[in-house]
């Protein structure tokens, strides 16, 4: 039985609203949730993704998925922030379908958000193999086979 989850999905910039339906986000997070979780999506464009990157990590781009953790203990509580041009950007220049590279940032946002970590040689691996066993479970074919 998959953990509990409470979601709020917010879209900022509303270009894959019909794309997200709130089931198929709950169902990508749950899949890599292992405790329960309250998670806030926010789906936001390139201004609002770049301007919470370089106030928060210092890095003056938008990119596809910004997880800010509060907590990984008894309850998993955070932020995943998907910057929507990032993400179907990156989508088509893998020729894959967007819905699938959704899955896998909200797959990715939810390990962070859990401790998981890929500055690490060592770290980014066994995140890969536990986001590429999610993802499978999901259906969806492994982003890193693809490259």
């Amino acid at each position: 039985m998959k953990p509990d989850l409470s979601l709020s999905l917010q879209f900022a910039d509303p270009r894959h609203r019909a794309l997200l339906p709130r089931h198929k986000v709950q169902r990508f997070i749950r899949a890599a949730l292992e405790l329960p979780g309250e998670i806030a999506v926010r789906i936001v464009g390139a201004e609002e993704g770049r301007a919470l990157n370089r106030d928060y990590r210092g890095k003056d781009y938008a990119t596809n998925v910004l997880t800010f953790d509060y907590a990984h203990d008894q309850v998993v509580g955070a932020d995943l922030v998907i910057c929507a041009e990032v993400v179907e950007r990156e989508a088509a220049e893998m020729g894959i379908p967007l819905l699938d590279h959704y899955a896998h940032m909200l797959v990715h946002g939810t390990l962070h958000a859990q401790g998981y970590d890929h500055e690490a040689d060592d770290e980014a691996e066994a995140m890969e193999a536990r986001e590429s066993e999610i993802l499978a479970a999901l259906g969806i074919v492994d982003p890193y086979r693809r490259r």
